[in-house]
């Protein structure tokens, strides 16, 4: 179950651990905090920033009760209370930093993977974020149900509760052991050794084959290093998932460090979307994407879509923009890019 900004992080779950997940609650959440010419419904990024600028200066103070809490707005000992609360979650300078994080997620390419029976609960009157917000939610989630709480309160607990404790015992009554999963949101790696057939003309048969041989061990052991599935060589490179993009990445960074150290150049290419489990091997749409991203790549570059770049806002992991791409096979245009701290 997840409140207000921890919305995409459950759904992140959900979507990639869906043998882990037998049901899913979300509480006056959002999949993007700001609007988008197709996202019509969030805020003015102009608006956003704008609150962000000020939220350090009102963060351990009584003004945001209103805003978060009307329903005890009135309460002087809540209101005391609340301020305390919010000083032992985080600094102003903290809260702050990560409002503007907050502001890059999109969390919409995740919502048709959720498999896991979903409730979506949302105020009415929740001025931070609208009804509009939960009823996109259950739109584009399979199995979703909504439910239009009365009151304007961020959280369950402080207002109707009683009425919510009835829902979520209702709702978790009927939900039964998820299926072993045939498909599951996962971030998809790529290498392919730059200039493999040059190098195997220049060494030879017999030396190829014994630099294959310690390519394929060090990537084994790189790969279970970052908690990641190899899922299988491909002569000249490998295919892993990862349940994490931020482990894809720095799994390819060091892949490239390691492999460099034998004379050998790679080159990487990750996105995250759904895959199919076939008996050891996956398949599937973001499995091709993946692909088709590597053989975009340069010598040494680790190369990635928009939604592993999305993924990853608010990390230390840098990107550059590389521009849009037509992929072979794949239709219309990728916005990609290139890792440049992993």
């Amino acid at each position: 179950m997840a409140h207000v900004d921890a919305g995409a992080m459950a759904m992140l779950f959900a979507a990639t651990r869906p043998e882990r997940t037998s049901a899913l609650v979300l509480v006056n959440t959002s999949a993007k905090w700001v609007a988008a010419n197709d996202y019509p419904i969030g805020i003015p990024l102009e608006v956003a920033q704008a609150i962000v600028a000020q939220i350090d200066q009102l963060w351990g103070t009584e003004a945001l009760v209103g805003m978060w809490a009307a329903s005890r707005a009135g309460d002087e000992r809540f209101r005391r209370w609340s301020t305390k609360y919010q000083r032992g979650m985080a600094s102003p300078r903290t809260i702050q930093a990560f409002n503007r994080v907050s502001l890059e997620v999109d969390a919409r390419p995740i919502l048709p993977l959720v498999q896991a029976p979903t409730l979506v609960l949302a105020r009415r009157d929740f001025p931070v974020i609208p009804i509009e917000h939960g009823r996109y939610l259950a739109e584009h989630i399979p199995q979703a149900k909504l439910v239009e709480l009365p009151g304007a309160d961020a959280l369950l607990v402080w207002e109707t509760p009683e009425v919510a404790l009835d829902l979520l015992e209702q709702f978790l009554a009927g939900v039964r052991r998820p299926a072993e999963p045939t498909r599951v949101l996962s971030t998809v790696l790529f290498t392919d050794i730059v200039g493999s057939t040059q190098r195997a003309g220049q060494l030879g048969d017999r030396r190829w084959r014994q630099v294959l041989t310690v390519h394929d061990e060090l990537t084994h052991h790189v790969v279970e290093e970052f908690q990641g599935q190899l899922v299988k060589t491909t002569g000249d490179g490998i295919l892993a998932t990862f349940d994490g993009p931020g482990r894809a990445i720095r799994c390819a960074a060091a892949l490239r460090d390691e492999l460099r150290g034998i004379g050998l150049q790679i080159r990487a290419g990750l996105h995250t979307g759904e895959v199919e489990l076939r008996d050891g091997d996956v398949g599937g749409i973001g499995v091709h994407i993946a692909a088709r991203i590597v053989a975009a790549a340069q010598t040494g570059e680790i190369l990635t879509s928009r939604t592993v770049r999305d993924l990853v806002v608010g990390s230390d992991i840098a990107a550059a923009d590389r521009g849009t791409h037509a992929l072979k096979g794949i239709d219309g245009t990728w916005q990609l890019f290139a890792i440049t701290r992993p």
